[in-house]
């Protein structure tokens, strides 16, 4: 090799960034880009940008003479290298007398560019080194000393980061204060900003927004500046372009100084200026960006800024900057003519803001700026969420901020504001917003109308190639760009898809009326579907790595826009708008398979879109009666000899004869919360769910959703009846590509093996509203590895708990990958491992609260020894074996809830009234109980709660124990209670849905079936009755040590 230049086109070098460069090129031109705060920087000044000048350091300034020469003194070249050789400059690298040339020439271009009648260019100091906004206006804080008080706008009403937002570091480093719009008129009332001026006497006063649409008015704020003294910063981040073209009033010459950005209205670099006409404000600023902000500029923005200012010289550039306002005035008056409201009144400026709020569901959610925005961009239209006046965070913005800038620049004018804003209207109206569960609390989401969708998406593609011509690349559509009027290769009058991604059987299950689950590889059969009302037909085909559709090929548009919008998961498809199909479902184009076509089970589905309710004959209910629990022979745990031995107090639980504790409770107790505690839970019930169909089985007979796993993951979740009770809690781990662990109550382990074995045989009923329906995964294999007939792969659980159970883990001999896996393992993640010789899956999971807390399922044979171990090797870490007792308390303590107790039980607690609806995930179409689930959900009117008893050496409440309010009015009832790790009295109690409340106190009577009273009227001087305590509500998950 001669060199190493590593020449070559960027295709032949890196055909995927190649790739992308292209694509998002097409993007640009596919798509209206609507961001208020982006253009379309020219090909010239992109060229400048990919220059040669990225290539080198010029840490410093050029020198400061050269501030005031004119453009062709500055390009004087025999005069200016001349100079250069002789006295070089001031620059910390050499070899820069381009980049200085390259500099002087941007500073000076941007000082004339924005000259005026009260400056001239010799007048106004530019920096042009700041890489972004926040540099810059980072810069001019140098002005003030950390701790002033600065007067800017409020985040929420428009402001920037940047101007002392609490996030920022402005925020933290300077007194902020900030003003806002009026509440009634939505502009800024001058006069308020001088009164708070008045009052807090600021050191400078930030004036310019991001999302407030309307032009300062420089000279009030001038006004108010200076009658505080104070330095007036003007960012004109997003109008600089309208300023540069003399369009909008400007604050150069008014403001001291003024900081922009250079790629928004201006249409140039990445890059900001500063300007200042006060030469020690200028040496300040010079300073602050270098050394103090920054190090090296870059060089190549700097020469783009260079072109960028010789652009927006001409008058093209000027006519371009006054149809921008005048589409913004266009666009703004057709969105309100179709009743979408405008926010802060309107605009004077290159964008406005529109309110979502207005669009409300059949829920009374409302639209958020973020939904609206992915519906729009999914459409065609690129905009941002903005917060607007009443909004309370950034994160739940109601608005859109729509830009003018790149839909003026590909030459649209006036008239097709027209029907860009019907497009707006229709696709807003088109949007249903509707609320859902989520694990803090209710989520606001929205789905779309299919047919407006799509025939917005059409339109939009008409005014976007209305003067651009796209590409007509093959790999430029889908999964890029796709539409309704895609056309695709008939062959003998069909078209073929081609369904595919991690969760296509389950999505064809939904998707399609015909039950086709029992296709085996290389079989196919006539299905049907229906898309947005409209009854298709095809045949379906099951392939090694996926279905291939056959579709009459001139509704193979309709098919696959349809089937493409539902693994998209935005478009309506079911009354219920939370209901969604599994994601990242691909539909592509393919050719025709060779497949043997069968005729389809009769299977009644319980779901499929667009399925009436299933008729036939009802299946039978499961006994669950049957299932409870009677005297039987007590059985023992492969562990049982060991706690005998160890002088356990032994007592029968769960059918079991298991070891309440082995010294005490409390020593126990504190063991896990400060070392590591070893509990025996091998009785637990262990099944494996595998086969291809295992995962729609579980996410049929779950209301968790099974599909969100990754192997090693796991899950926490429980088995519902058809009316929604509860049947058990269990864990689910992913323990490879289609296996599935599952762990379920040992007291509830022979009836969950016959629910689920009868769900799977579809002899049961599982849905009310469609009887005679059997649910999805009938071909699952289900084992009980408890089972001697499960052979080797029979598994008990050990678990281990505590801070200290990794310390432990890390002593046993294994391979150096092993120990790094065990070593990453997060919290709820599963692993199989070969640990010290026994091949064992270890989940970091638990029910004792315990940040590090791990459960070893091992063969049960290979159980006692593996006990014996943990403990030889925990001696010297503090460990403990520990009892069902320690283990009762620790999850009380952890506000965790127990079946029978806080789950089911003699009271029938349900999901919604435990706090729980987060793990029931009703965006599945459809699951055991979810009809029933929500109709609970809408009539909760109770809620479990932790509580503590006020007082020392109180007494236990017992479950079933009385809660009463002030006025002696029951208002719930104890579920659990015992000692925490304070010794302290904490519990759990299912109380009134007004008394959940974090800080409510009741009183409670302990151990009321034993507490008698005398009548009043019977007692005597000297008699006693027993008082009640009170109680009071705590955080339902305490953070512990």
């Amino acid at each position: 090799m001669d060199s190493f230049f590593f020449n070559g086109s960027l295709s032949e070098i890196d055909p995927d960034v190649d790739f992308l460069n292209q694509v998002e090129a097409e993007r640009q031109k596919r798509k209206l880009i609507m961001i208020a705060s982006e253009s379309f920087a020219p090909e010239s000044v992109r060229a400048s940008l990919a220059s040669r000048f990225q290539n080198i350091y010029a840490e410093g300034y050029p020198p400061e003479e050269t501030r005031t020469m004119r453009c062709d003194q500055i390009l004087n070249y025999p005069e200016r290298l001349t100079e250069y050789r002789r006295n070089s400059d001031p620059r910390y690298y050499k070899g820069v007398e381009y980049a200085d040339t390259i500099e002087e020439l941007a500073r000076r271009r941007c000082a004339a560019l924005f000259s005026n009648s009260r400056v001239s260019a010799d007048q106004i100091q530019v920096n042009v080194q700041p890489l972004s906004g926040a540099p810059a206006n980072n810069a001019a804080y140098h002005l003030i000393q950390p701790g002033d008080t600065v007067l800017a706008m409020d985040l929420l009403h428009g402001g920037h980061l940047t101007h002392g937002s609490p996030v920022n570091r402005t925020g933290q480093l300077y007194n902020i204060i900030q003003y806002t719009v009026d509440p009634e008129t939505e502009k800024i009332d001058y006069e308020e900003v001088r009164r708070l001026a008045i009052e807090h006497q600021p050191k400078l006063i930030i004036a310019g927004y991001t999302s407030f649409p309307y032009i300062p008015d420089w000279k009030a704020y001038r006004k108010i500046a200076d009658s505080v003294g104070a330095i007036l910063l003007a960012d004109v981040a997003h109008i600089a372009g309208l300023i540069a073209a003399g369009v909008v009033p400007s604050p150069v010459g008014i403001a001291d100084v003024i900081t922009f950005t250079t790629h928004k209205t201006l249409t140039g670099p990445r890059a900001a200026v500063v300007l200042t006409t006060n030469p020690a404000y200028a040496k300040a600023i010079d300073k602050a960006v270098f050394p103090g902000e920054q190090g090296g500029p870059h060089m190549h923005a700097i020469a783009a800024l260079a072109t960028t200012f010789k652009i927006a010289s001409t008058p093209e550039y000027r006519e371009y900057q006054k149809q921008i306002l005048a589409n913004c005035q266009a666009l703004i008056a057709q969105v309100r003519e179709r009743g979408i409201h405008v926010c802060y009144g309107g605009s004077d400026s290159h964008m406005f803001l529109i309110d979502c709020k207005q669009i409300k569901g059949a829920d009374g959610s409302t639209l958020t700026g973020d939904m609206a925005a992915r519906i729009f961009d999914n459409a065609g239209i690129v905009v941002n969420r903005n917060t607007i006046p009443g909004d309370k965070s950034a994160l739940r913005a109601s608005g859109l901020r729509i830009g003018l800038p790149c839909v003026t620049q590909i030459g649209l004018k006036e008239a097709d504001m027209v029907e860009l804003g019907n497009i707006i209207a229709d696709l807003m109206y088109a949007t249903q917003p509707y609320s859902t569960y989520g694990a803090k609390g209710m989520l606001l989401r929205a789905k779309v109308d299919f047919k407006a969708f799509q025939d917005c998406k059409l339109r939009i593609r008409t005014l976007a190639e209305k003067r651009q011509t796209f590409s007509d690349r093959a790999d430029f559509g889908y999964p890029h760009f796709f539409y309704l009027d895609d056309r695709f290769r008939a062959i003998d009058g069909k078209a073929y898809l081609k369904i595919s991604g991690p969760f296509y059987r389950q999505f064809v299950d939904f998707a399609f009326l015909t039950d086709i689950a029992a296709l085996e590889t290389g079989e196919s059969a006539d299905v049907s579907f229906v898309v947005d009302g409209e009854s298709l037909s095809g045949e379906l085909g099951l392939a090694e790595d996926g279905y291939l559709l056959a579709v009459p090929a001139e509704k193979a548009g309709l098919a696959a826009a349809w089937l493409r919008d539902l693994s998209d998961g935005f478009v309506s498809f079911d009354a219920d708008p939370r209901t969604r199909l599994p994601e990242r479902t691909i539909i592509t184009e393919a050719e025709p398979g060779a497949f043997r076509k069968v005729k389809p089970d009769e299977f009644a589905k319980p779901f499929a879109i667009g399925l009436k309710p299933a008729g036939g004959d009802p299946l039978p209910e499961f006994d669950f009666a049957r299932y409870e629990r009677t005297a039987a022979p007590i059985k023992f745990t492969a562990l049982h000899e060991l706690h005998v031995a160890a002088k356990a107090k032994m007592a029968p639980f769960a059918g079991y004869e298991m070891p309440l504790w082995y010294s005490s409770v409390k020593e126990e107790h504190h063991a896990v919360r400060t070392a590591v505690g070893l509990f025996d839970v091998t009785h637990m019930g262990v099944y494996m769910a595998s086969g291809p169909s295992a995962l729609s089985f579980l996410n049929c007979v779950v209301p968790n959703d099974i599909a969100a796993l990754a192997v090693g993951d796991t899950v926490y979740t429980h088995l519902l009846t058809p009316d929604g009770n509860v049947i058990d809690d269990l864990i689910i781990y992913h323990v490879s590509l289609e296996e599935y662990m599952i762990v379920v109550n040992a007291a509830n382990d022979e009836k969950d093996w016959a629910w689920l074995n009868a769900v799977k045989d579809g002899t049961v009923l599982v849905d009310r509203d469609a009887p005679g329906a059997r649910a999805f995964g009938r071909g699952v294999v289900l084992e009980d590895l408890r089972d001697p007939e499960a052979g080797e792969r029979m598994r008990v659980d050990i678990a281990l708990q505590g801070r200290a159970s990794i310390q432990i883990l890390e002593q046993y001999d294994m391979e150096a990958s092993d120990r790094a896996r065990l070593q990453r393992l997060a919290k709820g993640k599963v692993i199989r491992v070969n640990l010290g010789g026994y091949d064992v899956i270890i989940s970091r999971t638990g029910y004792t609260g315990e940040k590090f807390s791990y459960e070893i399922f091992v063969h049960p044979d290979k159980a006692p020894a593996l006990w014996t171990d943990l403990l030889n090797i925990g001696s010297a870490f503090g460990i403990l074996p520990c009892g069902l007792a320690a283990r009762d308390s620790l999850r009380i303590e952890s506000g965790l809830p127990l079946y029978g107790h806080e789950l089911a039980g003699p009271y029938n607690y349900r999901l919604s009234e435990v706090g729980f609806s987060h793990f029931v995930k009703i965006y599945k179409p459809w699951f055991i109980g979810r009809s029933a689930f929500l109709s609970e959900v809408e009539e909760k009117k109770r809620r479990l709660v932790r509580f503590t008893i006020k007082g020392k050496s109180q007494r236990l409440a017992q479950p079933g124990d009385p809660l009463f309010d002030e006025k002696g009015k029951v208002v719930g009832v104890v579920t659990s209670c015992s000692i925490d790790s304070e010794g302290g009295v904490v519990g759990l109690a299912m109380v009134d849905i007004a008394f959940a409340v974090e800080g409510t106190e009741f009183v409670i009577y302990q151990n009321a079936a034993r507490t008698t009273m005398k009548k009043l009227d019977e007692l005597k001087l000297g008699d006693k009755l027993p008082m009640p305590s009170t109680a009071v509500v705590l955080r339902r998950y305490p953070k512990l040590a």
